[in-house]
């Protein structure tokens, strides 16, 4: 499968080098790895503010390719969907996936050897056992008060 990621004509280990607020928009979009784990409804203990994934997926989200159906206009269907930006990564680090390149560069930490810009390959996500591929129930199909049992463990 070809990468829906355009990775051609980067700063060779940018990502090393290069602070979140100097990335070019391209550089940025080549931080996602392609996992979907954002795409997955979470729950918040509201008590402790722990956040646990779910394996109930966005209705827009496509578990073969772990890509939104419908990404360039998916606020028109799920409004509440998420742009992350340098500008908003502080407020949505609480719930990010441990393996996320947006998460491990904003917390100092180096991306993992799996992730596509390492690799060289957007499937070394999914070969890697990281990926949601192929691993979700579609949101429309699971009561919300059933997600509770769907919660997936994250790596630690």
């Amino acid at each position: 499968m070809s990468d829906p990621i355009d990775r051609t004509g980067l700063r060779p280990r940018y990502w090393d080098t290069v602070p979140l607020a100097k990335m070019t928009q391209k550089e940025w979009e080549a931080l996602c790895d392609g996992c979907g784990k954002c795409c997955l409804n979470k729950l918040e203990d509201e008590e402790t503010g722990e956040v646990a994934l779910t394996r109930v997926a966005c209705r827009l989200f496509d578990d073969t390719t772990c890509r939104c159906a419908q990404y360039p206009i998916r606020h028109q269907f799920v409004p509440e969907c998420i742009t992350l930006r340098v500008s908003n990564l502080d407020q949505h680090m609480y719930w990010m996936p441990v393996t996320c390149a947006y998460r491990l560069l904003w917390e100092g930490k180096p991306l993992f050897d799996w992730h596509p810009l390492i690799s060289g390959s957007a499937e070394s996500v999914h070969e890697a056992g990281v990926s949601m591929q192929l691993r979700t129930v579609p949101e429309f199909e699971i009561d919300e008060e059933d997600w509770e049992d769907h919660i997936i463990e994250e790596p630690t």
